[in-house]
């Protein structure tokens, strides 16, 4: 169940954001065994004076383009899963909307089954029997 934020600089036309969209949706369904209609995402735009990052942080060079991508995972993953998951992203990302590897940061934040309510109030992933 990820939930996945993405950000970069605004001005992007609609078709390249759903583009990172569908994307990162195959990536996910392709190495992290995420069910299709499993797609939590938003995107946020910035303008150039919100928008920061180190254009040469270990010899990367990053552009203007840069697309930082933030996702919430259940921490259940391999971590050959995971290299699998980032290759895919920025394979995928490259085909389509264009995105260079250099502009693709992918963060992974790991949490515990329990800690998602996806509606209705409910731990829906929380064990029956687990301690309250």
């Amino acid at each position: 169940m990820p939930l996945t934020s993405i950000s970069l600089r605004a001005g992007k036309p609609e078709a390249y954001r759903q583009a990172i969209f569908d994307s990162l949706a195959r990536a996910m369904y392709e190495t992290f065994d995420v069910p299709e209609d499993n797609q939590f995402m938003t995107i946020t735009e910035h303008d150039t004076t919100n928008f920061r990052y180190g254009a040469s942080y270990l010899g990367i060079a990053r552009s203007d383009d840069l697309v930082f991508v933030q996702i919430t995972a259940n921490n259940t993953r391999t971590v050959e899963q995971k290299k699998a998951l980032f290759r895919r992203i920025a394979e995928l990302l490259g085909k389509s909307p264009g995105v260079r590897p250099e502009d693709v940061f992918v963060s992974l934040v790991e949490v515990a089954k329990e800690n998602w309510s996806l509606g209705l109030g409910l731990a829906q992933y929380a064990r029956r029997n687990a301690s309250r």
